[in-house]
């Protein structure tokens, strides 16, 4: 499929989590055939911040991670997590004045949600690839892959569902103001890290090599748990929420190599076992 095609009667995939978000919700009938959305037993929280590395942090739930990257009492907040998550942010770094940027490694709604209100509260600096600068300033969604309809009948999607509608991801604030950049730059953020490519999932998607951190953010390039479908392990996010599966794969080559000791996705725990040990599992994975 073609960027910017669209089947008619497919939404685009966070159009179609926020509806459900609503419907879970309001607990009204669904308009799709499948009768009376089921409830989750009750909303995912957020956990309190964990150390992965010196100076790393990971914050978020158990469903979406993001995290806090310091350097000199100064801190890049790594992708953005959910507009539910903001007060983890002030607990773990005490003033909003030290966040010096927001990093993304792709505009989906699980990765902006606090983004624009500490852009707008701490004047922070948002940062996203150029190719995603459209899509964090309007959340117009290019075309997936797949339905969404099929990963409904996995228990863990309507547990992603409720965490949506109980974290504020029905209605995410679109970034203002973003500042972009491209594939290989060193950004003059806390960690400084390096940009590597890797479209597929979202076309502007990026991976963030922090080297004095030991540290690869690979954000939705992989996961090591599937949020959908909660199958464990290194693997690439399922069609229904990739713009193209095959350029996601391909883009797995580009961080193959990166020495990291700890590989940190916005899905699922660190991975420790080496980067190329990950991206050989997830290409294993990929038509399973």
């Amino acid at each position: 499929m073609s960027e910017g095609t669209r089947t008619p009667d497919r939404l685009d995939h966070n159009q179609e989590l926020y509806q459900l978000s609503y419907a879970h919700r309001a607990g009204r009938q669904s308009t799709d055939g499948l009768g009376v959305l089921p409830v989750a037993s009750g909303p995912e929280m957020a956990d309190p911040p964990k150390q992965i590395v010196p100076g790393v942090q990971r914050l978020g739930s158990s469903l979406v991670n993001f995290y806090l990257v310091e350097e000199d009492g100064r801190y890049t907040v790594v992708d953005a997590g959910m507009p539910g998550y903001f007060g983890q942010v002030p607990a773990a770094v005490g003033e909003l004045s030290t966040v010096a940027a927001v990093v993304l490694t792709h505009a989906h709604a699980d990765h902006i949600g606090i983004a624009e209100r500490l852009r707008s509260e701490a004047q922070t600096r948002v940062h996203v690839h150029e190719a995603d600068a459209q899509l964090a300033r309007t959340g117009n969604m290019p075309a997936t892959e797949g339905s969404f309809l099929p990963l409904l009948r996995y228990p863990t999607t309507w547990r992603l569902v409720a965490h949506f509608a109980t974290n504020g991801g029905a209605r995410v604030p679109r970034i203002t103001d973003v500042t972009t950049f491209t594939d290989g730059a060193v950004l003059d953020v806390p960690g400084s890290p390096q940009v590597i490519a890797t479209p597929g999932h979202t076309h502007g998607h990026v991976a963030l090599h922090f080297e004095r951190h030991g540290v690869l953010f690979a954000g939705d390039a992989l996961c090591t748990r599937n949020p959908f479908t909660g199958r464990d392990g290194p693997q690439i996010m399922p069609p229904a929420v990739t713009a193209s599966t095959e350029q996601a794969l391909a883009s797995l080559e580009r961080i193959a190599d990166v020495e990291a000791s700890h590989l940190l996705v916005g899905h699922g725990e660190p991975w420790t076992g080496g980067v190329r040990a990950a991206v050989e599992r997830a290409r294993e994975t990929a038509d399973r």
